[in-house]
């Protein structure tokens, strides 16, 4: 690439206070010379803070060692060069404000009281004077410059703040708002709520969140292709365009703004959805390989900027783990199902390790704090016996790199494979932190919620209010990873490149009825004060009865008609015209749910405390053989990668000091792998051994490729010794989890659907209000 992305990260290295700071003790604007002067500030913030709380922060100063060297002595030196520079300040007051009036504009500007609590503002914004590079904290309508030295204002009148020293490029001291934990706090899940949003279609693109880049490689408007990542690739690399474009889309559709704007919207959490091409591709497969790396590691240092937390959704996998195009590939399963289903799931397993280790480290795990394993497996295909076998796998692979209890990595994500919440009720007794992720959507029932709007604007209090609260009590920690405004299935390639809509009676296998026109749900220019106001009801409901949450999604780009043609899906453009509410909270209580879960989660062990790592040993038992004794498509395991290949290691982040800054000494990025001690090789094809397609369910597997064959392995069972040891003494069983008819159905249905990302029924155990 041309140019170095993470030559400029921010932080702070003063941690500021977790409660409403008068205006007495806010900051001033510091230059970046200024830097004791802010140890000084901080001090007393601190002091502030104690006597205020009976609960105060975490500060920096107060955190163990996570690698970065402290110096007592050189503590000392700073303390006494910050009461010089205070004295200074005082004697020289007059020069500084004559002389140098554009290192102090913004606190002559901005000194009064700030609301939200958080510092004041610093960045120059609505004093009408130039910003300054070297604010390092900023509160609502502080001016942020970025790193290609554009600027913009940020607007957070929650109490938010966003913290950037370059000096100090790893502090986690900023805060979304008020009332969400800084980064540098615990976040008390169960009792803390996520209000988060997806940046969906960025580092893994969908045709309908980024269409202008698939319609330029459509021939027809009903043609469908190209209608994945695969297709898309494909066309790109013909055209000599694959790195260009699409790096040129992830330097583009989503920036530093959006994830002060999300901040901004009372928002805490952000899920991002990585694809494994992030890491590498194998083979033919035309994906363009490690690049959106580099944005994700943007992404961590916007996130940590603007005090937002990272759910890392690993959300294509080899072989495609649905068939859906946000798999990379439409069409077929081929993870865990068919002769090379057991190969794809070594692969995923490898980039699961990978990806833990890089954020398990101590400078990235404030940040990145849940990891979901596998997007959407389609469990109907792949089998729940061999489910359970995947996640106990994923688990003792995170915990092995991270460690067990809290503050020792992130909590892991497994999406319910369409089963519905409630199949997973004490699933993996014993896990460590262990999350249940729920996809709740009324846009894909094969019976459409009929017009009205008005009749529906309640429907997910009464359809979903027990999902994540129940779940909360007989799983443990249970949100919506993925939810939206779609009341209906209309928008521009929402259920595939070329498909049609359920609405307009024109989706292959959907009643032939039309229900109104799509047009009048896609030109949302035309709406009226009362859609508007009926969209933000649906909104509001849905947000109180899942109660954890995470909107599907933050952005939809433009179509080549200029315009966005899904905007039901769009939370930003939402808040931008009056159908998102401005503060979620103010969704609290739509539903009125007598008895909303508050916490805490039990048992401890799901939140990382007593018997956290420790699994059932019954359970165990019945699912920690691995491979799987056989899997769907292929009976038998045949085919195995071998375990001796070199494992990859994530690049970190670079940083580069703005000119005359104060040095500071070892600023460490870490190596990208935080247990020296998992060193097993990665699973890789046997030398010399040709295998059959990955990405296709059949084909003869040669004999220097099969189970048992020479060089060729069962892959990797990790995991924290005392767990694994008692897992691996025990043979597997292979009974499975029963399912109702109702969710057989479900998915019959799903695998009839075409390969849209959203060409689905709905999420199983959810069932649209009767029509009237």
């Amino acid at each position: 690439m041309s140019e170095n992305p993470f030559a400029s990260v921010h932080g702070i290295e003063t941690p500021l206070p977790g409660h409403a700071t008068p205006s007495s003790l806010q900051k001033p604007s510091l230059a970046g010379s200024d830097t004791a002067l802010v140890e000084e500030l901080g001090q007393q913030q601190q002091r502030y803070s104690h006597a205020a709380s009976s609960n105060p922060p975490v500060l920096e100063s107060e955190k163990p060692d996570e690698g970065r060297p402290r110096s007592f002595k050189r503590l000392l030196l700073i303390g006494a060069a910050a009461l010089i520079v205070v004295i200074l300040a005082v004697v020289l007051g007059v020069y500084y404000g004559a002389v140098k009036p554009k290192q102090n504009h913004n606190s002559a500007a901005e000194g009064g009281s700030h609301s939200g609590g958080g510092p004041a503002a610093t960045g120059g914004g609505g004093s009408g004077t130039n910003p300054t590079s070297n604010a390092i904290t900023g509160g609502d309508g502080s001016t942020i410059v970025t790193e290609d030295g554009s600027t913009f204002t940020y607007h957070n009148s929650f109490g938010g703040y966003w913290i950037s020293d370059p000096n100090n490029p790893f502090n986690d001291g900023a805060r979304a708002q008020s009332w969400s934990p800084a980064l540098n706090e615990t976040f008390r899940y169960g009792v803390d709520k996520i209000r988060g949003v997806n940046i969906g279609g960025w580092l893994n693109t969908e045709p309908f969140i980024a269409p202008a880049l698939y319609q330029k490689y459509q021939k027809t408007p009903t043609d469908t292709t190209p209608g994945d990542e695969w297709a898309l690739s494909t066309d790109m690399a013909a055209d000599g365009t694959l790195a260009s474009g699409l790096e040129n889309h992830y330097k583009t559709f989503i920036t530093e703004e959006d994830f002060a704007q999300i901040a901004g919207a009372g928002l805490n959490y952000v899920r991002i959805p990585l694809p494994f091409w992030a890491i590498e591709v194998r083979d033919n497969e035309p994906f363009l390989a490690k690049v959106s790396w580099k944005y994700f590691l943007k992404a961590i240092q916007w996130a940590r900027k603007y005090g937002l937390r990272i759910n890392l959704d690993l959300h294509a996998v080899p072989g495609s783990q649905n068939g859906y195009n946000h798999s990379g590939k439409g069409g077929q399963v081929n993870f865990l199902n068919g002769i090379m289903g057991f190969p794809n799931a070594q692969r995923t397993l490898d980039y699961i390790r990978i990806l833990a280790e890089f954020i398990s480290q101590p400078e990235y795990k404030n940040v990145v704090t849940m990891f979901g394993v596998l997007n959407e497996p389609l469990e109907g295909t792949i089998g729940i016996t061999q489910m359970n076998s995947f996640y106990y796998q994923a688990h003792q692979i995170i915990r092995t790199a991270s460690g067990i209890g809290e503050g020792n990595g992130p909590w892991i994500s497994m999406h319910d494979a369409f089963l519905g919440a409630d199949t997973w009720a004490n699933f993996m007794p014993g896990a460590d932190r262990l999350a249940l992720d729920s996809h709740p959507y009324f846009t894909f029932s094969p019976t459409p919620l009929a017009p009205p709007l008005s009749a529906h604007v309640n429907d997910a209090c009464t359809q979903w209010s027990g999902i994540i609260n129940g779940s909360m009590n007989t799983f443990g920690m249970s949100f919506a990873g993925e939810w939206s405004n779609g009341w209906n299935d209309c928008g521009l390639f929402l259920n595939g490149v070329g498909a049609g809509t359920r609405y307009e009676g024109t989706f292959p296998g959907s009643p032939a009825v039309s229900q109104g026109s799509c047009t009048d749900w896609t030109d949302w220019a035309s709406w009226t004060a009362d859609t508007k106001s009926q969209i933000k009801q649906f909104s509001m409901s849905s947000m109180d009865a899942l109660g954890q949450s995470f909107f599907w999604t933050w952005k939809i780009a433009n179509s080549t008609a200029g315009k966005v043609e899904s905007p039901l899906w769009s939370y930003q453009l939402g808040l931008q015209n009056g159908w998102m509410p401005t503060d979620p909270r103010e969704a609290d209580g739509t539903c009125k749910n007598a008895s909303p879960f508050a916490g805490p989660i039990a048992p401890p062990a799901r939140t990382g405390g007593v018997g956290a790592g420790t699994i059932d040993p019954a359970w165990a038992a019945s699912y920690s053989a691995w491979p799987p004794a056989s899997i769907n498509g292929a009976g038998a395991i045949t085919a195995a990668y071998t375990p001796t290949g070199p494992i990859p290691t994530l690049p970190v982040p670079t940083f580069t000091q703005p000119s005359g800054a104060q040095a500071t000494a070892n600023i460490n990025p870490g190596t990208g792998w935080t247990n020296t001690g998992d060193n097993t090789p990665m699973a890789v094809a046997v030398q010399g051994c040709t295998y059959p397609d990955s990405w296709t369910p059949t084909g003869a597997v040669p004999a220097c490729a099969a189970v048992g064959a020479a060089g060729a392995g069962a892959g990797v069972v990790a995991g924290p010794a005392t767990t694994r040891a008692a897992a691996t003494t025990r043979a597997a069983a292979t009974t499975s989890r029963p399912r109702t008819t109702t969710t057989d159905d479900n998915l019959a249905r799903r695998e009839a659907q075409p390969t849209g990302r959203y060409a689905r029924a709905l999420e199983a155990r959810i069932t649209p209000a009767p029509q009237a």
